[in-house]
């Protein structure tokens, strides 16, 4: 079941009390919808999520639901902490963990699960697609998260990515530069090993851009899909073979060289 609730309260209400009257859902469902992000408010002129089931609503106060079984049914695997640097840290997204949440609930994100196990603000400051795995920074202020983020934005941080494609595939620093939506997309790729008897590769992928889907778009585009790419190649039940293995840069806020690995994945 897939609904949503907007609703303007008109007298003093428990917002929980207000939800369950206006949808007919019970409490305890609410609550759990609320608990795992699918509640918002405006606060300070913001649109923010109301966990608070018990927060007490004045009249005119506007509240909306967007309620979705099949979404907060889900129970997501949790990311490893690998580094916690203070103002930011270092974490392992398994595969189908979102970098962060929805309208819908945020359970599932990296950012809340972040969040809750640190018991402190937590800032997006780059992408990681759901399907892929591997490493991604988190912000713990505004500044920090500000700082990082420019240093993506800017293409000063060396991303590496390990990745299984099919076919057989012998490259030395190949360079893919096909462009994507009209835009510049570097993509270089090294085979790390072949494995004949499957039919694929191991390969290292160095990106000097970041668009939407560029290692999967560049490998599909030399006929050399990832292997478990639903979108660009064909499922496969171990999934999206996709991590991201490295990341190195110059701190911003230190101005220290960082550079961090991935467990290998036999760890994981």
């Amino acid at each position: 079941m897939r609904r949503t609730l907007d609703l303007t309260v008109s007298e003093s209400q428990l917002a929980v009390d207000a939800l369950a009257e206006s949808s007919g859902l019970p409490k305890q469902r609410i609550k759990d919808a609320m608990a795992k992000g699918a509640c918002w408010w405006t606060q300070k002129g913001k649109q923010v999520r109301l966990r608070k089931a018990k927060r007490e609503l004045k009249p005119g106060t506007r509240i909306q639901l967007f309620y979705d079984d099949q979404v907060l049914g889900l129970k997501p695997e949790q990311p490893d902490l690998l580094e916690d640097l203070g103002r930011y840290s270092l974490w392992y997204k398994p595969h189908g963990l979102l970098a962060q949440g929805s309208q819908w609930g945020d359970h599932c994100s990296l950012l809340r699960l972040a969040e809750v196990a640190l018991n402190r603000p937590c800032f997006l400051v780059h992408r990681l697609d759901a399907d892929a795995a591997g490493l991604m920074l988190v912000a713990h202020d505004s500044k920090a998260a500000g700082a990082l983020s420019q240093l993506f934005s800017g293409r000063t941080v060396s991303k590496t990515y390990q990745a299984t494609v099919t076919g057989q595939l012998t490259a030395d620093d190949l360079i893919i530069d096909a462009p994507l939506e009209g835009k510049e997309s570097v993509s270089r790729v090294t085979t790390l090993a072949t494995h004949p008897e499957e039919n694929t590769t191991e390969v290292k992928v160095l990106i000097e851009t970041g668009r939407k889907h560029q290692i999967r778009r560049h490998l599909a585009g030399i006929d050399h899909a990832i292997v478990g790419d639903r979108l660009y190649g064909s499922p496969h039940p171990s999934g999206l073979c996709l991590r991201a293995i490295e990341l190195e840069f110059v701190c911003p806020l230190t101005g220290a060289t960082r550079k961090f690995s991935a467990p290998p994945q036999e760890n994981r």
